[in-house]
């Protein structure tokens, strides 16, 4: 059943702190695919193996011969379920042992990064769960945009399935998400406000970053 598509919704991207350097070096957020094209150092947070599915396995059949791994991914709310793996540092499949505290939410607005896409005629897509899921289904139809369970997506008590699985749909940028789109960023502490602050000081755009404690665990 169609769920109605809140005001104004955000995306956001996490990213480990030591890479926004790069990323506004860069001017963009590569996805996976183009990374490893590239052959570009960063710190990795996510999970191998569902890594690896996103790019060998899972087409995005919205847009026919495309893998999720060739997108940039971003999440419709912050504290993500994937943000709480990392705060519980438990997963056999992640190498990653920082915890949460320097996972920087990178925030942009859905809209905005619609019309770019469009206008630049880059493809983009919208998944009803996580994108690395074999169930997963896409869309590029702003009208589809209902096909997400928007209640899930802002529920912060993920323990029915339901809305675990809702919760993880994702935007998908395909290749490189611009990174004058990113309108907002937020830490969970000032030391990491000052860290972000001070890397982004030479950029040619800084977006505002401050210190967002409920977006965190």
């Amino acid at each position: 059943m169609p769920v109605p598509v809140p005001t104004n919704p955000k995306i956001y991207h996490i990213t480990h702190v030591d890479n926004l350097a790069g990323i506004a070096a860069a001017g963009c957020l590569w996805s996976d695919r183009a990374r490893i094209d590239k052959r570009l150092a960063c710190s990795l947070v996510g999970m191998s193996k569902i890594k690896q599915r996103r790019l060998e396995e899972i087409e995005v059949d919205c847009h026919a011969g495309t893998k999720v791994g060739e997108y940039v991914p971003f999440y419709f709310c912050s504290r993500s379920i994937m943000l709480y793996i990392l705060h519980m540092g438990n997963s056999p499949d992640i190498a990653y042992t920082g915890g949460q505290t320097p996972i920087v939410h990178l925030q942009a607005d859905l809209e905005s990064a619609i019309v770019w896409a469009e206008a630049q005629r880059v493809k983009w897509a919208c998944s009803d769960r996580n994108a690395g899921a074999y169930v997963a289904s896409f869309f590029k139809r702003r009208q589809d945009l209902t096909k997400i369970n928007w209640p899930a997506v802002a529920n912060t008590i993920f323990r029915d399935p339901v809305v675990k699985e809702g919760k993880q749909a994702e935007f998908l940028l395909y290749e490189a998400f611009p990174w004058h789109l990113v309108e907002a960023m937020g830490v969970r502490n000032p030391a990491i406000q000052t860290k972000v602050s001070a890397v982004l000081r030479g950029a040619f755009h800084r977006p505002p970053v401050s210190v967002q404690p409920t977006w965190y665990y």
